[in-house]
C-alpha cells in the first residue's frame, strides 16, 4: 500500500482507509506473521485480553484510555517481532443490562415481570443483536488492533460452558456452598444480592433519634392500649433508651443490649423490654460489641438488618426477623398502618406516632456514612437472605503468593500493599443475583427429598433426582455475578477448559492485564484466584494499572456533571482524529494516578499531527519519484558532517531512552522525550541545517541527507507508530520501497540503538552551538538589526577542549546565524571590543560588535521602557499609599503590590542593561 500525500493532514479518510485495509489484509491475526515469515515457531509471545466493555454500551473516556494503553502494548509487541495477541470481546453484564432492557420496555407501557423469564430473556437477547456492534464498531475507531476473528461474548456457548465447567469443579471441591447470610441488598432499580465492592460509601448529613423501651417490671406487664392511641404506655415507670439513626428497623428488633458496667442499664440486664409499635418482648442482654460513647450506651438490635447485629445475633440466639420485601417497603404482619410504605416513608410514620405515645426523647444531628448502590445509587438495605458464595480465604493465599515470589508484578507497586491488605482480609464472595438475564446457577432442587444437585457441565437440565428418583426438579432461580464469568477471562476466551486447544497452549498465561486501579478486586483478585485455582498458573505476568479520567477540574466526567458531552471520544475522533486522542491519553497517563482532561491538549495534540505530516512531506518532496536513495547502513560515513553525526548521536540516544521508558511503563516520558525530538531536534534544526546542503547546487554529496532525513524519519515513524498508528501507517507507507522490508509497519522491526552512533561529544557541542545561535538571534532583536544580516562575532576561549567544540560546530554556527565568516574569531582572552553586545555561555564570554548607531538605538529604547516602567511604578506606589489599601478587596490590593514589585524587578534589568553598554 503506497500513496503519494495530500498538502494537508485528512484523518477522517486516512483513519478509515487504513483501517478497512488492516482488516482486510489480517494484520492483526498473530498466524500472519507467521505467514509473512516475520515470526516462527520459536519466537517469543505476547497475549492481553481486553477489559471487556458492556456489550450495549457506548464509548467513553475511560474506554478510550483503555484502548490507547493496551494496543500500545499490543503494538510495541507486534513490532519487537512477537507472536501477538489481542483478544477482544464484551460482557452481558447483568445488572446493567437487564436495568436497561427493563426501562426500555416501561417505556412500551411493557412490565417484564407480565412477560416472565424466558420471553424477557428473548427481549434482552434482541437488544444485544441491535447494538453489539456498536461498541465494537467504536472500538475500531480508535485504531484497536485486535484479532476480531476471536471476538468473545460472556454468554457465548463456549464460554458459557466454560462457566458451567469452574462452578462445577469449585462446587465439588467445597469451595462453592449456598447459605443464609447478611448481604447488601440493593432495593431500588437492581433489586438484587451485590457485593462489598459495588458499593459506595457517602457521608450523609443524618439524625439521631433517643427513643424509650419500655422494661417489664412487677407493676407494669405490658401496653394495654392499641399502638397509636397515645396511652400505648400508659403505666410503664422503667426505659431503657437508645439512640438510632434507623427508627424504621424497630419493627424487626430481637433484643436491646448494654455493658455490664452501665451505670444506669446494668439493673435492667436480663429483664425484658417491650419494642414499641409491634409489642414484642425481647431480652436485655449484655454485648462487648456495644460502645458505650455512642448514645446513651445502649443498643437496639436488629440481626434482620445490620451486619452487626447479625453477628450479635448469631451469638445470642436471637430471632431473624426480616420487616421488608424485595423493593424495601414493609411487610404486612407488624403494624397495619405501615404496611406497604417504602421504608423512608415508614420512618416519618413511626416517629410520629413515636412522639405521639411520648417515646421520642431527644433528637440530634449525626453525620455518618451509608453504603449506596455504585449503579442506582440507591441506598443499600442489608439483607439476611439465602446466597450462593465462593469461599475466598483457600483462593486468596496462592493469589497473594504469586504476587509475593514475583510471578505477577503489579504497577505501580504501591497498589500491591492495597492487594495484599484487601486479600487478608477478604470475605466470601457472593456469586448469585436475583437477575433473568446471566449464567443461571446450574443448580436443580429436588422438591421431595431437597437433594441438591449440581451435575456434570454438559448436561444442560435435570428431570430426575439421582437420590430419590423424583421427577419433581427444578433449577436454581438466580444467575451468577456478572464478574464470575468475568473472571474467568484470561483462560475461557483461549479455550478453556480445553487445555489442549492451540490457544490456550500457545497463549496461556497471558502477559498483561491492563485495567483501572478501582477494580482491582472487583476483577484482577478474582481473576487471579479463579486462574491459579483452575488453570494452576496465574492468569498474567503484569498487572498495569491506571488511574482515572477526570476533567480539567479534577471532577469525575458523568452526565450529572454536565461535562459529558466536552469529553465524548467519538467527537474527539470525529474533530481531530483518533490518533489526537490516543496521543493526549497515552502522554498524560501515570500508572495509577488520575488525569485530569484538559481539551486544549487535544489541540495540542492535533497540531503535533499536523506538524508530522508537513515535516514528512517536506523531507518526501525533495526526493524525485525515480531517485533511490540509499540506506542509512549504506552511505559512507566519512562523508558525514556535523549536524549529520548530531542528528544520528541523538536518534540512537533517544531509542535507548525510549526502550527504557516502555520498560518501566513510563509512557508519559516516552511521548513526551519523543515529541521533543522530533519537533525540537529534528524540525526546528536537523531539517534547518539540511537546506544548507540540500539547496546548495554545488553540494555533491546531497544523497546522504536525503538517507539521513529518511533514516530518521522512519524510526521516528516506527517509535511513535504503538502511540499514533494511523498517521505513522500513512507517512511509513510513503516512505521509498527499499527503505521498507514489511507490508505494514506493524510488523516493521523495533528500533534498536546502534552505539557507534552515539557520541556525547558531538551532542555536547551541538547544544552549545544552538544556544548561542540563540543569543546571538536575541542579540540581533533586541538592537533592531534584521535576521539574516551578517554580523561580526568573537569568542574568547580559555581551553583546548572549547575549542574543539567550536571547531566542530563552526560552520553550522556561521550559516544558522548568519555570522560574517571573515570577522568571526575563537581565540584566547580576547580583549572585549569597545561597542559589544556580550553574550556568556558556560563561563564561555563572546561579543557581537555593533555600530555605535546600532547602540545609540537600542539605548533609546531602553530608556523608553525604562521611563513607561518608572511611571507605572509611581502610580501604584501613589495608589498603596491611599485609602485604596484599606478599602480595597484584599486580593485587589495584593495584586498590585505584586505588580508593583515585577515593576521594580524590571527597572532594575532595564538600568543594568544601560550599565552594560
Amino acid at each position: 500500500m503506497t500513496s503519494e500525500l495530500t498538502k494537508v493532514y485528512d484523518h477522517r479518510t486516512i483513519e478509515k482507509e487504513l483501517y478497512e485495509w488492516w482488516e482486510k489484509e489480517g494484520f492483526f491475526r498473530p498466524e500472519k506473521s507467521k505467514e509473512l515469515g516475520i515470526i516462527n515457531e520459536k519466537s517469543e509471545k505476547f497475549c492481553i485480553t481486553i477489559p471487556l466493555p458492556n456489550v450495549t454500551g457506548q464509548l467513553h473516556s475511560g474506554h478510550a484510555l483503555v484502548i490507547s494503553l493496551e494496543d500500545l502494548m499490543t503494538r510495541y509487541e507486534r513490532m519487537r517481532q512477537k507472536e501477538t495477541l489481542y483478544i477482544p470481546g464484551t460482557d452481558h453484564a447483568g445488572i446493567a443490562t437487564q436495568s436497561v432492557v427493563v426501562r426500555e420496555l416501561l417505556k412500551q407501557g411493557i412490565n417484564h415481570k407480565d412477560l416472565g423469564r424466558e420471553k424477557f430473556v428473548e427481549k434482552v437477547w434482541e437488544w444485544k443483536h441491535k447494538y453489539h456492534a456498536r461498541i465494537t464498531e467504536q472500538s475500531k475507531r480508535m485504531g484497536i488492533s485486535c484479532d476480531w476473528s476471536r471476538e468473545h461474548f460472556t454468554l457465548d456457548p463456549d464460554l458459557s460452558r466454560a462457566v458451567r465447567v469452574a462452578f462445577y469443579i469449585l462446587y465439588h471441591k467445597g469451595l462453592i456452598y449456598r447459605g443464609e447470610y447478611m448481604v447488601n441488598w440493593c432495593p431500588g432499580r437492581c433489586v438484587t444480592a451485590i457485593s462489598d465492592l459495588e458499593t459506595e460509601a457517602i457521608e450523609e448529613q443524618g439524625q439521631l433519634w433517643y427513643i424509650k423501651y419500655p422494661v417489664i417490671t412487677k407493676a407494669w406487664r405490658g401496653p394495654q392500649h392499641p399502638w397509636g392511641s397515645g396511652k400505648w404506655a400508659q403505666g410503664a415507670t422503667d426505659f431503657i433508651i437508645v439512640a438510632t439513626t434507623r427508627p424504621e428497623t424497630l419493627l424487626g428488633d430481637s433484643a436491646v443490649a448494654t455493658i455490664k458496667s452501665h451505670p444506669k442499664f446494668a439493673k435492667y440486664i436480663n429483664k425484658e423490654a417491650v419494642i414499641p409499635a409491634v409489642s414484642r418482648l425481647v431480652p436485655i442482654i449484655v454485648d462487648p460489641f456495644v460502645d458505650p460513647e455512642f448514645g446513651t450506651g445502649a443498643l437496639k438490635i436488629t440481626p434482620a438488618h445490620d451486619p452487626n447485629d447479625f453477628e450479635i445475633g448469631k451469638k445470642h440466639g436471637l430471632d431473624f426477623i426480616n420487616i421488608f420485601n424485595e423493593t424495601a417497603q414493609i411487610l404486612p404482619g407488624f403494624v397495619e398502618a405501615y404496611a406497604g410504605l417504602d421504608r423512608f416513608e415508614c420512618r416519618k410514620e413511626i416517629l410520629k406516632d413515636l412522639e405521639k405515645e411520648g417515646l421520642l426523647t431527644n433528637t440530634e444531628p449525626y453525620i455518618h456514612s451509608e453504603p449506596h448502590c455504585q449503579r442506582c445509587h440507591s441506598t443499600i438495605e442489608p439483607r439476611v437472605s439465602v446466597q450462593w458464595f465462593v469461599k475466598t480465604k483457600p483462593l486468596a493465599e496462592p493469589a497473594m503468593e504469586k504476587v509475593r515470589n514475583g510471578e505477577t508484578i503489579i504497577i505501580p507497586e504501591r497498589e500491591q500493599r492495597r492487594f495484599f491488605q484487601w486479600m487478608e482480609n477478604i470475605h466470601d464472595w457472593c456469586i448469585s443475583r436475583q437477575l433473568w438475564w446471566g449464567h443461571r446457577i446450574p443448580v436443580w432442587y429436588c422438591d421431595d427429598c431437597d437433594e441438591e444437585i449440581c451435575p456434570e457441565p454438559d448436561v444442560e437440565t435435570v428431570s430426575t433426582c439421582p437420590k430419590c428418583s423424583s421427577s419433581s426438579v427444578h433449577q436454581d432461580e438466580d444467575v451468577l455475578d456478572t464478574w464470575f464469568s468475568s473472571g474467568l477471562w484470561p483462560f475461557s476466551t483461549l479455550g478453556w477448559p480445553n487445555t489442549e486447544h492451540p490457544d490456550y497452549m500457545r497463549f496461556y498465561p497471558t502477559d498483561t492485564r491492563e485495567t483501572g486501579y478501582d477494580i482491582l478486586f472487583f476483577w484482577v483478585a478474582k481473576e487471579m484466584m479463579l486462574g491459579i485455582e483452575l488453570t494452576g498458573q496465574t492468569p498474567y505476568h503484569t498487572v498495569y494499572l491506571h488511574g482515572m479520567i477526570r476533567d480539567e477540574k479534577g471532577r469525575k466526567i458523568s452526565k450529572s456533571m454536565e461535562n459529558i458531552d466536552q469529553y465524548d471520544p467519538l467527537v474527539i475522533i470525529k474533530d481531530y482524529g483518533a490518533d489526537s486522542l490516543r496521543y493526549v491519553m497515552i502522554s498524560n497517563s501515570v500508572p495509577g494516578l488520575d488525569t485530569n482532561y484538559d481539551p486544549k491538549n487535544i489541540e495540542v495534540a492535533h497540531k503535533y499531527c499536523n506538524k508530522i505530516w508537513q515535516a514528512s512531506r517536506y523531507v518526501l518532496t525533495n526526493i524525485a519519484s525515480d531517485e533511490i536513495v540509499p540506506k542509512i547502513e549504506e552511505i559512507d560515513l566519512s562523508k558525514l558532517k556535523f549536524p549529520d553525526k548530531w542528528i544520528l548521536s541523538r536518534l540512537n540516544s533517544l531509542i535507548k531512552d525510549v526502550q527504557s521508558y516502555m520498560d518501566n511503563y513510563d509512557y508519559l516520558r516516552m511521548t513526551r522525550e519523543i515529541k521533543s525530538f522530533f519537533w525540537s531536534e529534528f524540525c526546528d534544526w536537523y531539517i534547518e541545517m539540511s537546506k544548507i546542503f540540500l539547496y546548495d547546487e554545488n553540494y555533491s554529496d546531497k544523497h546522504v541527507q536525503k538517507a539521513i532525513l529518511l533514516h530518521v524519519l522512519e524510526t521516528f515513524y516506527k517509535l511513535l507508530h504503538p502511540v499514533m498508528p494511523f498517521i505513522t501507517e500513512k507517512l511509513w507507507q510513503s516512505l521509498p520501497d527499499n527503505l521498507k522490508t514489511t507490508p505494514t509497519i506493524m510488523y516493521a522491526p523495533w528500533p534498536t540503538a546502534q552505539e557507534s552512533f552515539i557520541d556525547p561529544t558531538i551532542e555536547d557541542s551541538f547544544l552549545l552551538m544552538a544556544d548561542l545561535v540563540r543569543e546571538v538571534r536575541w542579540v540581533k532583536h533586541d538592537f533592531g538589526i534584521p535576521l539574516k544580516t551578517l554580523v561580526p562575532l568573537q569568542i574568547s576561549i580559555e581551553t583546548e577542549v572549547h575549542r574543539e567544540l567550536f571547531k566542530l560546530c563552526r560552520n553550522e554556527l556561521v550559516k544558522m546565524a548568519f555570522i560574517d565568516e571573515n570577522k568571526f574569531i575563537i581565540d584566547k582572552n580576547l580583549v572585549p571590543p569597545p561597542h559589544a553586545a556580550r553574550i556568556v555561555l558556560r563561563g564561555i564570554p563572546a561579543f557581537v560588535p555593533l555600530s555605535e548607531s546600532d547602540i545609540e538605538k537600542h539605548k533609546a529604547r531602553i530608556h523608553t521602557s525604562l521611563e513607561k516602567a518608572k511611571n507605572e511604578a509611581v502610580k501604584i506606589e501613589k495608589k498603596l499609599q491611599s485609602q485604596f489599601s484599606e478599602r480595597a478587596p484584599k486580593e485587589l490590593v495584593e495584586k498590585e503590590r505584586k505588580n508593583l514589585e515585577e515593576l521594580r524587578i524590571k527597572i532594575e534589568q532595564l538600568e543594568d542593561q544601560l550599565k552594560l553598554l
